[in-house]
């Protein structure tokens, strides 16, 4: 797979930190390409989602979620505790961790709990009213309304004031 370096843009550009943000993530450039921990995005209603992340071992107080920007960050890191036996074998991963995920425009977290070593965040998008799809009515049987306007011919002005119907 290429990979592209974007960093000569980002000297030349201003307001585009987002875009390139998102660039590299997809790139895999920020998190390295980590696997750990595993995780699922799942719809739960036509503007709902959870995303639930394998945590186990780790407690609320090991866990920490934040919101900024449209980014949502989970983090884990576990408390040193003291051993009172010596592991022979240790499979069960306790590293620290962060995931980051890209949240769309009005995605805004509804809650999160913890249960069986799964974390889950859900997640519900609120689209404000001015943005949502409206039908406008079509009406019948009254004349054309008239719009002032200003016709422009070839750089010349030819006619301020005429009125055009619409």
């Amino acid at each position: 797979m290429r990979t592209f370096d974007l960093s000569p843009l980002y000297r030349s550009t201003v307001g585009f930190d987002r875009l390139f943000s998102l660039l590299d993530q997809v790139g895999g450039v920020e998190n390295g390409g980590t696997t750990y921990p595993p995780y699922n995005i799942e719809r739960t209603g036509e503007n709902a989602y959870r995303i639930t992340v394998a945590v186990a071992g780790f407690t609320e107080q090991d866990l920490g979620i934040e919101v900024k920007e449209n980014t949502l960050t989970i983090r884990g890191e576990k408390q040193p505790v003291e051993k009172s036996a010596d592991v022979l074998y240790q499979g069960i991963a306790a590293r620290a961790f962060e995931r980051r995920f890209q949240l769309a425009d009005h995605v805004e977290i509804r809650g999160a709990s913890l249960a069986n070593g799964l974390l889950h965040v859900d997640l519900v998008r609120k689209v404000p009213e001015a943005m949502k799809p409206r039908q406008i009515p079509i009406t019948t049987g009254s004349a054309p309304s008239t719009i002032e306007a200003t016709a422009v011919s070839d750089g010349v002005q030819t006619g301020a004031g005429s009125k055009v119907a619409a």
